[in-house]
């Protein structure tokens, strides 16, 4: 019983659902992972390979299976013209302006690109660019509607 006295009990419950405001954050959080995760790999001289599951119809028996393919990850940096290393922030197939018509990070090297997506992270978590994800989250919802 000593070992159940350190714990604090309570008596939430889990939510059933989670808000969309969350969900937002925390798709977008997923997705500055992988970016921080193919910037490493691209420093450390490696290749970032993640893999998803998909399910195929197999030709000669007809059964489905599940099967492991590679997922593709765009990465959301790129060398400017200055020859600076410039970084912007995307929801699905959009770009996020994180403050009014400015959308693009200036880094001085790939260095900092990983301390950047880290910073971008936090700033999600936080709920700092929520105003922004919901604009950009409603313009790729009306390019759904027929």
């Amino acid at each position: 019983m000593s070992a159940l006295a350190n714990l604090k009990l309570t008596a939430t419950k889990k939510p059933v659902q989670m808000s969309p405001v969350v969900a937002r954050r925390n798709k977008v959080a997923k997705r500055i992972f992988e970016q921080i995760q193919l910037a490493s790999a691209k420093q450390a001289g490696n290749t970032f390979a993640p893999t998803k599951q998909r399910t195929i119809k197999d030709a000669e028996t007809g059964e489905s299976k599940i099967v492991q393919v590679p997922k593709r990850v765009k990465p959301w940096s790129w060398v400017g013209e200055n020859g600076k290393t410039c970084l912007s922030l995307h929801y699905g197939s959009k770009v996020v302006a994180i403050e009014k018509g400015k959308a693009t990070i200036e880094l001085s090297s790939d260095a900092d690109l990983v301390a950047a997506l880290e910073s971008l992270k936090t700033a999600v978590l936080g709920g700092e660019l929520d105003a922004q994800l919901e604009a950009v989250s409603g313009a790729v919802k009306a390019g759904f509607k027929k």
